[in-house]
């Protein structure tokens, strides 16, 4: 741990680049539905989708460049999505066809 510290301090002192660090943001799903309609996060970033519902879910994207599968998730699971391309995606339940969020990913 020093020695990361001591790195990032080297790098700033000498005028180098500190590459950032990516975040990790919480979206649950509960009474069939997302918490949010629309988000937005960074490139890199991974969004971890909790199942606090008391029904399977199956979230998932065909968005060119950017389709995933999360496939059946059960009831009190977490499962997460690294997203790499920016851009505009639709992301839904392949089970419950109303919930729906509109992810935005910034660069």
């Amino acid at each position: 741990m020093k020695a990361i510290i001591a790195a990032l301090v080297a790098g700033c002192i000498c005028g180098g680049v500190v590459a950032a660090f990516a975040a990790e943001q919480t979206l649950s799903q509960k009474g069939k539905a997302f918490s949010q309609n629309a988000m937005t996060v960074k490139k890199g970033d991974t969004l971890v989708f909790q199942n606090d519902d008391d029904v399977v879910h199956n979230v998932m994207s065909s968005a060119p460049g950017s389709e995933f599968n999360l496939g059946a998730q059960q009831p009190g699971s977490k499962v997460s999505q690294v997203f790499s391309k920016s851009g505009e995606l639709l992301v839904i339940c392949a089970i419950h066809p109303r919930m729906k969020l509109t992810l935005t990913v910034v660069d």
